[in-house]
């Protein structure tokens, strides 16, 4: 019998490493986006490993959150350092960064698609719980 399969399926399907047998899936991600929030404490844990990012190419990172709507100035103290630890890591990692006053920055979510990194058919992962 043929299974009809959803679109959901077949992407999820492409991308088992592992299944578990226990209804968990260990999945390969294409990508990972990344904003100013999530990132300093994910950077610190491969500090705190040794390790490096692996696939640079596979990463953008988004001054998102920190943003003002109005004005082109950044007024809380810890919001620039959110930027400030950003533009640190994804310097050291040599990881492609649209930062504040950049002509590509904004939204996270919406940066991705319009610039061609979030594409269909691929896994995404990104430090937000919308994600």
């Amino acid at each position: 019998m043929n299974e009809k399969l959803s679109i959901f399926d077949k992407i999820w399907n492409a991308h088992i490493v592992e299944d578990r047998g226990d209804g968990t899936c260990l999945l390969y991600i294409d990508r990972h986006l990344m904003h100013e929030v999530t990132s300093p404490q994910a950077f610190e844990a491969l500090k705190e490993n040794g390790y490096k990012v692996r696939h640079v190419n596979k990463v953008l990172a988004v001054a998102d959150h920190i943003t003002p709507t109005k004005g082109d100035e950044i007024k809380d103290e810890e919001a620039k350092l959110q930027l400030q630890k950003l533009e640190e890591n994804t310097s050291k990692h040599g990881i492609r960064l649209y930062s504040f006053k950049h002509e590509n920055n904004g939204v996270c979510h919406v940066v991705a698609p319009e610039q061609g990194f979030s594409l269909p058919g691929v896994t995404l992962v990104c430090g937000d719980s919308h994600t």
